[in-house]
């Protein structure tokens, strides 16, 4: 582990109960729902990590406990450092705090890993979709999310399959 992220990794396990993984040379921390918004002001605040740099989620089905995992990706662009903190999350549980009150940046972020995955966030700002239309149903980037199919078209098989596509009628 890098020495500049060994001071709020070692605050992070006493304070919050963090579980630390490390991989390839970067830092994961495991938090829970409720530590969350402590850690980021803490890493904010106490440890230069002023840019909430990615905010994403992982589905991990068919596991389903834990089946997903929300990540903030935090640097510290004064100490030239980056940091992980991964929230794990059920699909059915309470939603997460927002995170847009530490990092401003959070709020599209989470707005789209609420229409994305269907996890939500308590305390947004301003919960409205932002890509897909209002009436779609389902969270395309869940791994259970049906795939829609058209089969590729190449020089050998074109006019087969132009005779099966739906074009408008003059």
């Amino acid at each position: 582990m890098d020495k500049r992220l060994e001071a709020i990794v070692e605050t992070l396990k006493e304070r919050h109960a963090a579980s630390l993984e490390e991989s390839r040379g970067e830092v994961h921390v495991l938090l829970t729902r409720d530590a969350i918004i402590a850690a980021l002001t803490l890493a904010r605040d106490a440890h230069q990590f002023e840019l909430l740099s990615t905010m994403t989620a992982i589905d991990y089905w068919p596991q389903t406990s834990p089946r997903f995992h929300v990540i903030y990706q935090l640097s510290s662009l004064a100490n030239n450092v980056t940091l992980q903190f991964r929230v794990p999350v059920d699909e059915h549980e309470a939603p997460l705090p927002t995170a847009s009150g530490v990092y401003e940046a959070a709020n599209w972020r989470e707005r789209e890993i609420a229409e994305m995955f269907g996890i939500t966030f308590d305390g947004h700002p301003d919960p409205r979709p932002l890509m897909l239309p209002h009436d779609m149903e389902g969270h395309p980037l869940r791994r259970d999310f049906p795939l829609g199919y058209e089969e590729p078209q190449f020089t050998f098989n074109y006019e087969e399959i132009d005779l099966r596509k739906p074009y408008a009628k003059e």
